[in-house]
């Protein structure tokens, strides 16, 4: 019997998901902001195009930023992008420690 594939399993479609060192470079940057009053909760999406990382100031609300990854954007404007409440994107780069220091500023401030 000649078997094919019927589809009966079709195969899943692909998430785009931060590896564990993007994860690492995020969470020591989030874990900085946690610890200056700053954030207060995360959320990680992983879509068909997209990978997610939503900071918030308090869970019930719309994240202050979202760190993004485009893996289709790498040759052109780059992969990982920073966008702000409004929808501006705030930085953007291939290198994810580069695009994350537009947030490191607010960790700078002045003191008496």
């Amino acid at each position: 019997m000649n078997q094919q594939n019927t589809g009966a399993f079709p195969s899943s479609p692909e998430q785009v998901v931060f590896h564990r060192r993007e994860l690492s470079v995020i969470m020591s940057l989030y874990g900085r902001m946690v610890a200056a009053g700053e954030w207060r909760d995360y959320g990680l999406s992983h879509l068909r195009e997209m990978a997610v990382f939503s900071v918030f100031r308090r869970t019930a609300e719309n994240p202050l930023y979202r760190i993004e990854k485009h893996p289709k954007l790498r040759n052109r404007q780059g992969q990982y992008s920073v966008v702000g409440m409004d929808g501006q994107i705030l930085k953007r780069g291939n290198d994810l420690k580069t695009v994350l220091r537009v947030l490191e500023r607010k960790l700078i401030r002045v003191v008496d």
